[in-house]
């Protein structure tokens, strides 16, 4: 299930769809993204401030990098407005697309309602309210 993000980081504003993960679990709201994205958020190449990490995945491990409090991120619909998270950013040079994790997802106050199906609400509108997923975009 895609949602729709704007992500702020000083000037530059992206918009892009990513992907709710919420098996990609985290202590602080984070965003993987790919190395394209990162490059246009001026985060790649890696400044002193990105901590070059490892995450274990299904697929084995896989080495990252983390920026600290990165950039502010909001869901990008019109016919809403909720407050923009801050939140951290995690450049893959495997991945392709954004993912965000179950902290994130829940910063956002997002409910996935029918995963299978691609329906999504927040988590304060009423239970029939609900929205499609968007499309994949891919950063390569």
């Amino acid at each position: 299930m895609r949602i729709k993000l704007r992500i702020v980081r000083d000037e530059k504003v992206i918009e892009t769809s990513a992907l709710a993960n919420s098996g990609y679990e985290t202590e602080t709201p984070q965003l993987l993204i790919p190395i394209r994205l990162a490059q246009l958020l001026e985060l790649w190449p890696p400044k002193s401030e990105a901590e070059e990490s490892e995450f274990e995945t299904a697929g084995g491990p896989l080495r990252v990098w983390i920026v600290p409090r990165a950039c502010r991120v909001g869901v990008a619909i019109g016919d809403v407005k909720i407050p923009e998270v801050e939140a951290d950013i995690v450049i893959s040079p495997l991945a392709d697309e954004v993912l965000l994790s179950d902290k994130m997802i829940s910063e956002l106050q997002i409910a996935l309602e029918d995963v299978g199906r691609g329906l999504w609400r927040f988590r304060w509108e009423p239970k029939d309210k609900l929205r499609r997923s968007e499309p994949p975009k891919y950063w390569k």
